[in-house]
C-alpha cells in the first residue's frame, strides 16, 4: 500500500469551545465543521502543559516535557530523538515546514539552523512572532528575514497550496503515481493574542474580509465568565473569532485544493492546535491554567479510507501531542520506536478497538508570563503556581505544591463551577484519582519540583537569557516565572 501524503495543520491557542461542530452558535467556521463529518473528531484531546513551547517540542519530539526539556516557553529543546520531519523522511517522506516554531529557544526573530529543524527541509518559518499583518520569515538558509504578503495566514496557506502543488504534480509524472509522498505543518500563529498580551489586548490584526462579521455585543459569553468580565470577554471575542473564521477560510483552500488535484481522499489530513484561550472564564485570561477553555484543543483526523479511516465521534482517546507520532506510525503500519513516550492510538482510531482507561497528565512546571505567582487569579484567587494533575473523561484533579487544590466532574459540570476537591462526599474518588497522578508521576521520573528550582536544573538563568537573548531577556525571564526579588526553593 502507498504511503499517503500528510498534511498537519495546526493553530496557536485555538480552543475547543471556538468552532461550530462543538455547540459554539456564535463563531462562524462552516468549512471546519464540515471536515469534522469527515474525519474522526477526537473530542478529549487535550494540551497537557498548556503553553506554546512546552506543547509543540513534545509534537516535534513525540516526548515529555521533563524529557526534551521545554518545560517553559522561550527555551531550546534538549533531546537525541530524531523528531517528526526525520522519522518520516526515513520512510521515504518530503518534507516541509511553514509558520511558527518556538521550540528553538535561541531568540524569537533569530534564525533557526538546518541541525535544528528536525528534519524538515522546505522551511519558511520563524522562531516566534504575532505581527499577522508584518510577519516575518527565514526562507530556508536565508540569514535575513523575508516577509508575509497581507495577512500572514492566508499567505501561509497559499505557500503551502504551492509546496502540495509541486509535489503532487512531480508525484503523478512519477511512474508509480506515488514514489515520494510528502508530510507538511503548517503552523499558523493567530488566533493568539497580538503583543503586548494583556488580558485586555485586543485581538485585533485579523484580515479585511472577515472584520465586520462579529458584533461584541451580539456575543455569548460562557456562563463561567464573572458579570465583572462579560463586557471585556465579548470584546475580546470579537476579535478572536474573527481570527478563527479567516482560519476556516484558509483551512478550506487547502481542502479545495486537494480535492481539485484528486487528491483529498488519499491524503492524511490533521486540523488540531497547541492550547486554548481561557476569554474571560473563571476570571482568567489566555492559558496554563487547568481548565476546559485553556486545555481543551480540537483534533480532526481525516485518514484515507484504504488505510481504515471512517468519519465520526471518537470520545475515549485522552489524546496528547506526544501520540502524535506514534498514532501517525501506527496508522500507516509502522513500529512505535522506544524513544517514543507517546501513546500509538491508531487502533482505537482505525477499528475502534477498546481503550484501557485513559486519562492525560497536567503539568505546568514553572508559572510564568501572564500567569506569574503575582498575576491576578481573578475572583477566586487562582492566580500562578506550579501544578500536576490528571484528567479522565469524567473528572478533572490538580494538586499544587499544599496539596489538593481543584476537582471537577465534567460530565456534570462542565464548565467547572463547583470544586470537589474539599468535599467529604466525593472522598474515594479523590483517593482514587491521586494514587493513579502518583503513579503516572512516578512513570515519568516526575518528583513536582518547585518551579524556580527545575528551571534553574534546565540552566534557564538570567545569565543564560542575557547570553542567549540579549534583546529578549525580560521576556524570557517572564515567561521562565524569574524575577530578581525570586526567592529560590529547596
Amino acid at each position: 500500500m502507498k504511503l499517503p501524503n500528510i498534511v498537519f495543520v495546526f493553530s496557536d491557542q485555538w480552543r475547543y469551545q471556538a468552532v461550530g461542530y462543538t455547540g459554539n452558535q456564535d463563531v462562524f467556521t462552516p468549512n471546519i465543521d464540515a471536515f469534522a463529518q469527515e474525519s474522526c473528531n477526537v473530542t478529549q484531546a487535550v494540551s497537557p502543559c498548556p503553553v506554546c513551547s512546552p506543547y509543540r517540542a513534545s509534537l516535534i519530539t513525540g516526548q515529555l516535557p521533563l524529557t526534551h526539556g521545554v518545560i517553559v516557553n522561550d527555551v531550546p529543546v534538549k533531546t537525541s530523538s530524531p523528531g517528526f520531519g526525520n522519522i518520516f523522511k526515513k520512510l521515504g517522506y518530503e518534507t516541509g515546514y511553514i509558520g511558527k516554531w518556538h521550540i528553538n529557544g535561541q531568540g524569537r526573530q533569530a534564525p533557526i539552523p538546518k541541525e535544528r529543524r528536525f528534519g524538515f527541509d522546505y522551511w519558511k518559518v520563524l522562531e516566534c512572532g504575532h505581527s499577522y499583518r508584518n510577519s516575518a520569515y527565514y526562507h530556508n538558509d536565508d540569514t535575513e528575514l523575508s516577509y508575509w504578503d497581507g495577512y500572514d495566514a492566508y499567505a501561509q496557506t497559499e505557500d503551502a497550496v504551492s509546496f502540495m502543488h509541486r509535489r503532487i504534480e512531480k508525484q503523478k509524472s512519477s511512474s508509480n503515481g506515488k514514489e515520494n509522498p510528502f508530510l507538511l505543518v503548517l503552523a499558523w500563529g493567530p488566533p493568539h493574542a497580538p503583543p503586548p498580551y494583556e488580558k485586555d489586548s485586543p485581538y485585533n490584526q485579523y484580515p479585511d474580509d472577515v472584520k465586520d462579521l462579529y458584533s461584541a455585543e451580539a456575543l455569548h459569553v460562557r456562563d463561567n465568565v464573572p458579570e465583572g468580565d462579560v463586557e471585556t470577554s465579548k470584546s475580546l471575542m470579537q476579535g478572536y473569532y474573527s481570527h478563527c473564521t479567516a482560519l476556516d477560510n484558509a483551512f478550506q483552500r487547502i481542502v479545495d485544493y486537494l480535492k481539485a488535484s484528486g487528491t483529498y481522499e488519499e491524503t492524511l489530513i490533521v486540523f488540531t492546535s497547541d492550547h486554548g484561550d481561557m476569554l474571560g472564564s473563571q476570571g482568567l485570561w489566555k492559558k496554563q491554567v487547568p481548565f476546559e477553555e485553556s486545555l481543551r484543543v480540537p483534533l480532526l483526523m481525516h485518514i484515507p479510507e484504504e488505510y481504515g479511516g471512517d468519519s465520526g465521534i471518537y470520545d475515549d482517546a485522552l489524546f496528547e501531542p506526544q501520540d502524535m507520532i506514534p498514532t501517525l506510525l501506527g496508522i500507516l503500519g509502522q513500529e512505535k520506536p522506544a524513544y517514543l513516550e507517546g501513546f500509538d492510538y491508531s487502533q482505537y482510531l482505525l477499528n475502534k478497538e477498546t481503550i484501557a482507561e485513559d486519562s492525560a497528565v497536567l503539568s505546568i512546571y514553572q508559572p510564568g508570563g501572564q500567569w506569574c505567582r503575582d498575576s491576578d487569579g481573578g475572583i477566586r484567587g487562582f492566580s500562578g503556581r506550579e501544578y500536576r494533575g490528571i484528567r479522565t473523561k469524567e473528572y478533572t484533579y490538580v494538586v499544587d505544591k499544599n496539596g489538593p487544590w481543584l476537582m471537577y466532574n465534567n460530565k456534570k459540570d462542565p464548565l467547572q463551577k463547583n470544586n470537589l476537591a474539599y468535599n467529604k462526599e466525593f472522598e474515594e474518588i479523590k483517593s482514587n484519582l491521586h494514587r493513579s497522578l502518583l503513579r503516572k508521576m512516578s512513570e515519568r521520573n516526575d518528583d513536582f519540583l518547585f518551579g524556580d528550582t527545575l528551571v534553574r536544573e534546565f540552566g534557564y538563568t538570567e545569565e543564560y537569557a542575557e547570553k542567549v537573548n540579549p534583546g529578549e531577556k525580560e521576556l524570557c525571564l517572564s515567561n521562565w516565572g524569574i524575577v530578581q526579588e525570586d526567592v529560590h526553593h529547596e
